[in-house]
């Protein structure tokens, strides 16, 4: 990293600079609830030298909600939640896309745009979810359940992707199941999700592979409500990947985006978001009235993803993402079938 660090800062003037803050003022307004003074006067190269050398690579960066605010509002065009950034990876006009997420996430943006140069500023940014579902694995599932279709959750590989029949997001994976003709439905490779959904659509049998993700299993409900005692009047918000027993603990349950538009519409006096930490600081400025409060887990792999290291994607392109065409065309067809369901479904 040292040697990172020294090449760019030939490239570009690094230093932290006030004034240059100064100059980004509309861009520190978004953050600056969350991301002191100081910590901006560091972040403001980086920023500018990201944002002019985006429009002379011709790219657009897509963030996804768990990004850090210097990303999230900084240097990003693009924010959502899985679903609405696939949605976009495939309509963007640009000739490059930076990824920030994690790794299946660029490689959903280069399954939707093959002729695009797709950037991942970390290869190292993975997933456990991804992890822990192979093709090996959905095979195992078909031959338990003959006839039931797999519904793979985005969090996956692409050769996961390809190996399913449809995909889906913690945003519309209630309406896809609900929507398939099958009375079986298999779910991977999220367990609490798929029982979440098991828990709303009553009239299928959904069975599950028994995948977690590292953020939201670590939620307990006995967490909420002893959350509860110590600050009462809380809201307390919680993402689907979360186990039950937590989703039944909170006021309302919903995806990345979904917890946005809640807080956004009924603008509770405080509410602890359970889920990744960057979601709430994210929204913090844009919603000063809501006192975000609570305990949250942070995604060691979403941290990964940094300004240095979009600087250093976008300044070498060497980072640049690549899917075997065949494995691609079937993973590109789940994918595909999901956004067309999505949007027949009015998502």
């Amino acid at each position: 990293m040292n040697t990172v660090r020294s090449e760019l800062s030939e490239a570009y003037d690094l230093r932290p600079s006030a004034e240059l803050a100064e100059s980004l003022s509309d861009i520190y307004k978004k953050m600056d609830r969350v991301v002191t003074p100081p910590d901006f006067f560091k972040a403001a190269p980086y920023i500018k030298a990201i944002n002019d050398l985006k429009r002379e690579r011709n790219a657009v960066i897509l963030a996804h909600n768990y990004m850090t605010p210097d990303i999230f509002h900084g240097i990003s065009d693009v924010v959502g939640d899985s679903l609405q950034l696939a949605i976009e990876a495939a309509k963007v006009e640009a000739d490059v896309i930076v990824q920030g997420g994690v790794h299946f996430m660029a490689e959903t943006s280069k399954i939707l745009s093959p002729q695009k140069t797709v950037l991942m500023p970390d290869m190292n940014a993975g997933c456990s979810l991804a992890e822990s579902i192979t093709p090996a694995g959905i095979e195992e599932m078909r031959k338990r359940y003959p006839g039931a279709p797999v519904v793979t959750y985005v969090n996956t590989t692409a050769e996961v992707k390809a190996a399913s029949d449809i995909c889906c997001t913690s945003s519309n994976a209630i309406q896809i199941v609900e929507a398939l003709e099958a009375d079986t439905v298999i779910m991977t490779p999220d367990q609490y999700l798929a029982q979440n959904v098991a828990q709303k659509v009553k009239n299928k049998r959904i069975v599950w592979w028994e995948g977690s993700c590292i953020v939201h299993e670590q939620y307990t409900a006995q967490d909420i409500n002893e959350f509860r005692e110590w600050n009462p009047g809380t809201v307390v918000i919680a993402h689907p990947e979360c186990p039950p027993s937590v989703v039944e603990a909170s006021d309302f349950s919903g995806s990345t985006s979904g917890i946005i538009k809640y807080v956004t519409d009924n603008k509770p006096e405080k509410a602890m978001l359970v889920t990744e930490c960057s979601m709430a600081s994210n929204i913090a400025d844009a919603l000063p009235e809501v006192d975000f409060v609570g305990p949250c887990n942070m995604c060691p792999y979403m941290k990964m993803i940094t300004l240095e290291k979009v600087l250093w994607s976008l300044h070498t392109m060497t980072t640049q993402i690549e899917v075997d065409p065949a494995v691609a065309e079937g993973a590109r067809l789940a994918v595909q079938r999901m956004i067309d369901m999505s949007k027949k479904l009015g998502l």
